[in-house]
């Protein structure tokens, strides 16, 4: 003889509701946006906003074919979103320290300081899941980021558009 196990109608409705959540984040994590034509444009002008420093991360897509893990990008532990060979990101700080880090199995991160009014370029190579950070000088990041890069978006509606 057979005998139903039955759950009371709070756990079911507790699990689907946690469930439900863990979906929703990780779809928020799976798919980042482009950014418009027009943002690429303005943020490829590399102009600060007055007391905050620019950080520009990028991925090169033609400097090693077996980087094409996806990897998602954080800076002081706060969501960035996810990067792909050929992207960048261009995010507002606060001048002095910020740590760039990767997600998951990906141990790499990078401290960087940088003084308001400050752009800063981070090359990130993604390696067997592993994020690779390196400063770069300002004039060979914009030419990279000119050769090889197309601007993803960083916030979603209603988040503060600087890092404090």
């Amino acid at each position: 003889m057979t005998r139903a196990i039955s759950f009371p109608v709070s756990a079911i409705r507790a699990a689907r509701i946690v469930a439900c959540c863990l979906l929703v984040a990780l779809d928020g994590c799976t798919s980042t946006p482009q950014a418009t034509v027009e943002s690429d444009a303005a943020a490829k002008h590399y102009v600060t906003h007055p007391g905050y420093a620019a950080l520009y991360v990028f991925r090169d897509e033609f400097y090693n074919r077996r980087d094409l893990d996806d990897t998602v990008l954080f800076v002081n532990d706060r969501l960035i979103g996810n990067t792909l060979p050929g992207t960048y990101y261009r995010i507002d700080v606060g001048p002095g320290e910020h740590v760039l880090s990767g997600h998951g199995q990906d141990q790499g991160k990078l401290k960087i300081r940088v003084a308001a009014e400050e752009t800063a370029f981070v090359h990130l190579i993604v390696a067997g899941g592993v994020s690779h950070f390196r400063r770069v000088a300002p004039e060979a990041g914009k030419r990279e980021i000119a050769r090889c890069c197309v601007l993803m978006e960083n916030w979603a509606p209603g988040q503060r558009p600087l890092l404090r």
